[in-house]
């Protein structure tokens, strides 16, 4: 099999979310038998202090004898979700005015505007 009937096999169709740091792939593949199958992977962005950055991705691969199962629990914990907490998110980090706190010496925390700010020149 050529190197394009592979990848004609494996990519069917592919829709991208992207959610903050977060994007998702919702992928349709194909077996080596010719049916569908979906996979959905999680990317998140993590940034290091030198301003690199690297990708962990979480994949789930789900079978057509799996699909409805997964669609009705996936329903029922977003029912849940909803029923419970509504649809507004209350995540701190959502919020306009949201400050990061950090611990203090004493494992205390302290919001960031509590902090001095202090110059080079003063070292």
């Amino acid at each position: 099999m050529s190197e394009r009937e592979l990848m004609d096999q494996e990519e069917i169709h592919s829709k991208v979310l992207r959610a903050g740091r977060r994007t998702y792939f919702f992928d349709v593949r194909s077996t080596k038998a010719g049916d569908y199958y979906l996979t959905i992977t999680e990317s998140k962005k993590f940034t290091h202090d030198d301003g690199s950055f690297h990708y962990k991705k979480h994949k789930i691969y789900l079978y057509k004898e799996d699909f409805q199962a997964f669609r009705e629990n996936v329903e029922e914990m977003m029912d849940f979700i909803f029923d419970e907490k509504g649809s507004e998110v209350i995540s701190e980090r959502h919020q306009k005015d949201f400050k990061k706190e950090e611990p203090s010496e004493n494992g205390e925390i302290k919001s960031a505007e509590s902090f001095t700010d202090v110059d080079f020149d003063d070292i």
